[in-house]
Formats: structure tokens, C-alpha cells, sequence
């Protein structure tokens, strides 16, 4: 789950660290009504939307009066926001965030995250602040400081100080620094979040450190166990297939191919996405029916493929494990019956009563289902069926 920049600063704030000062505003006044509120001499107004890259599409502005608030408030209040991380789509921005403007002496990047390789969380740092890291680490990959956190021994000094070193840090910037990462990084442990990320993280010219920007994701699985957070959710901000997929059990992500997916088990969805691509096509979702898949779940997961209009074809990959592949393959009937298939549908079912589920599909002799033998024939068909060649 991802939550707007004012909601991951008002949570920093509540473990001691130093953020911007700052309000949301929903409209007009209110936005002139936080700028006179912060009693500052200059603001910046950002737009709050679940993406990066609000600068560059216009979506985080400077102003110097009252009337400039006013003004850049007016102009982001209902703009459709483009940036990297949207797409062509965009994002409509319904609130913004009233910052007080800083004098910056230095920018760096702060993040901290999950590495799965090393099995622990990793503290990244970067002298290269205020811009995409991705690029960062694709074209100077050496500016990035990375220092893997034991949890058995926790943050330690010595983390601490292969950071600041890392970051050209003076003595004094060490100290300031050294007293930035423990709250931040308690903040991460403490709320089950996947990603805490300060970009920019700056150094003011007072010598003090603070996060000018915040970016906070969190597991799912951990919610449960913090429903403060769970209430900071903004549905307006997600995709509605994905919210309703949820509803109903399905791991569901909307993306830019051709070839609709319905799997089970999120391991065999991404090596069925692999599997595509690797036959010259592009995936239009990931989709993870669960290893309880019932016909109910399956003719779901066909009605949300389906509203893409970018799908030329799906393929149904199912392994029978827990799953029944005649239960999987009544689904697929199921979904025919009531929801009109007007695609290609290349079925490969193996496992448990594979052999019963080839029958029920045959038997039904509906020509947009093509059964495959093997995982790797059913890519290759469902990329050629998105092509147009049956």
C-alpha cells in the first residue's frame, strides 16, 4: 500500500524525524489558509498523487506571495498530472501539500528497502539527491552506498559511519546525520513498511538534515497490524480492476501488453509473464487466482482481463496442485457462458485431474479455446493468437 507525501511525513514526524513543515489543502482557501498558517516568507505547493517525477510534469512549484499560492494551487487542482511513473494516463490531482520553502545547501538521496538477495534490510545513500535513482543507478552505479542491516545486531555506529563517509560528510555533517537515520530507520521496522524513501534528503545551511520529500510503501500482510495506516489508504489513487480484484481474492495487476494472464501462485504468474516475453510478447497483467481457485474466482479473473481493451488473447496457465484442473477448466466454461470471450483463450492445465479438465474443455467445443501441451507451446500460441495469426 502507498500513501501521499503529507501522510508519510506526518508518520516520520510521529517517530522523531526531521521533516518539512507543512499542510494539505484540498482547495483554494485552504491552501492560502495553510500558507498563512506556516507563517513563513516563501512556499512550495506540490501536488499529492501515488507517483515520482511531480516536478518534471509541473507538479511541484515555488511561490514567493500569497497570491502565487493561490494561483499554482488553482492551476494543480484538477490537472491531469503526467509522469514517469504514471504513464500516458496520468494521474488527477485532487489535494495538494503547502511546504515551507528552505534554504537548501546540499541534496542526497536516503532509502531504505527489503534485499531479498542478502535477506536482511539495506540502507541506500547517494550524493545524487532530488533525481530518478533509477538513472542513478543505471549510469553511475558507484554514487550509490549500500549497507545491509543485520536485524539479529540492528543499526549500529559503524552503519552509520560507512554512510556519512560514503556521502563526504564533514565532522560535524556526520553528527547531524548519525542523529537523521535511527528514527527513520525505526519508522521502517515499526510499521512494516517495504520502501522509506527521502528524496531529496537535504542539508540546510543552518548544517541541519531534513527530508524535503517522503515516500512510504508498506506490506499488505502487515496491515493488519497497524490500522492507523490502513485509514491513510486513497482508493481514488489505485486502480479500480485492482481494488475490486481484491475484493475477491485475486492478486491483480493492470500493465501494458496484449496477452491477458490468469495463473496460480505468483511464482508461476511471473514465469509465465518471463515465458511471453520470451516469445516475442508483451503481458497484460499479472494475475494470481490463489491456490484455492474455485470456478467463481476464474470467470472473475476473465471479467477483469476482458474490460482491457488492449487484450488480443489469454492464456490460462494452471498447475494443479491444491487446485483441481477440472474445477479450473468448469471457471473457464463458467466465464464463457457468462461473460462474452471474444479473444483467443489458449488453456495449458497440468497437475491434479489435468486429464479430466483437457475432456470438459473439449467436449464443449468452443472455438476461441485452444489447449496447449506444455507451458512454453501455450506462450507461443497466446503471442501468435495476439497477433492476429490463429
Amino acid at each position: 500500500m502507498n500513501i501521499h507525501e503529507y501522510q508519510a511525513k506526518e508518520l516520520l514526524h510521529s517517530f522523531g524525524v526531521k521533516v518539512t513543515r507543512g499542510h494539505v489543502a484540498h482547495t483554494v482557501i485552504e491552501a492560502e489558509q495553510a500558507a498563512i498558517k506556516l507563517g513563513c516568507k516563501n512556499w512550495i505547493v506540490k501536488a499529492q498523487i501515488h507517483a515520482g517525477g511531480r516536478g518534471k510534469g509541473g507538479g511541484v512549484k515555488f511561490a514567493r506571495t500569497l497570491a502565487e499560492v493561490s494561483e499554482q494551487t488553482e492551476r494543480m487542482l484538477g490537472m491531469n498530472l503526467v509522469t514517469h511513473q504514471t504513464g500516458k494516463a496520468g494521474k488527477l490531482v485532487q489535494k495538494v501539500y503547502i511546504q515551507e520553502a528552505y534554504d537548501i545547501g546540499k541534496e542526497y538521496y536516503l532509502g531504505i528497502v527489503l534485499d531479498r538477495r542478502l535477506e536482511m534490510p539495506v540502507i541506500m545513500v547517494s550524493t545524487e539527491g532530488g533525481v530518478d535513482i533509477e538513472t542513478v543507478a543505471a549510469e553511475t552505479p558507484e554514487k550509490i552506498i549500500k549497507v545491509g542491516i543485520d536485524p539479529v545486531i540492528g543499526l549500529r555506529s559503524y552503519h552509520l559511519r560507512k554512510l556519512a563517509y560514503g556521502l563526504n560528510l564533514n565532522k560535524a555533517q556526520m553528527k547531524e546525520f548519525s542523529r537523521f537515520i535511527p528514527p527513520l530507520y525505526d519508522a521502517y521496522q515499526k510499521t512494516d513498511a517495504s520502501l522509506v524513501e527521502i528524496n531529496p534528503l537535504v542539508l540546510l545551511k543552518n548544517g541541519e538534515f531534513i527530508a524535503l520529500d517522503a515516500k512510504l510503501n508498506f506490506d499488505d500482510n502487515g496491515l493488519y497490524r497497524h490500522p492507523e495506516i490502513a485509514d491513510m489508504r486513497d482508493e481514488t489513487e489505485e486502480d479500480a480492476a485492482e481494488l475490486e480484484a481484491a475484493h475477491y481474492d485475486l492478486s491483480y495487476v493492470k500493465l501494458d501488453g496484449n496477452v491477458g494472464c490468469i495463473v496460480n501462485g505468483a511464482g508461476l504468474a511471473m514465469s509465465t509473464m518471463d515465458i511471453i516475453k520470451q516469445s516475442g510478447g508483451e503481458p497484460a497483467n499479472f494475475l494470481d487466482v490463489g491456490g484455492n481457485a474455485s470456478a467463481e474466482t476464474v470467470a472473475r479473473g476473465f471479467d477483469l482481463i476482458l474490460r482491457d481493451k488492449n487484450v488480443k488473447a489469454i492464456l490460462v496457465n494452471i498447475f494443479g496442485g491444491i487446485v483441481r484442473c477440472d474445477r479450473i477448466a468448469k471457471g473457464i466454461l463458467e466465464a464463457a457462458r457468462e461473460i462474452h470471450v471474444h479473444v483467443p483463450v489458449i488453456v495449458r492445465l497440468d497437475g491434479t485431474n489435468a486429464k479430466e479438465a483437457g475432456e470438459i474443455l473439449q467436449e464443449a467445443n468452443i472455438k476461441e479455446i485452444i489447449i496447449a501441451h506444455d507451458m512454453r507451446e501455450g506462450a507461443q500460441l497466446a503471442v501468435q493468437a495476439a497477433k492476429g495469426d490463429r
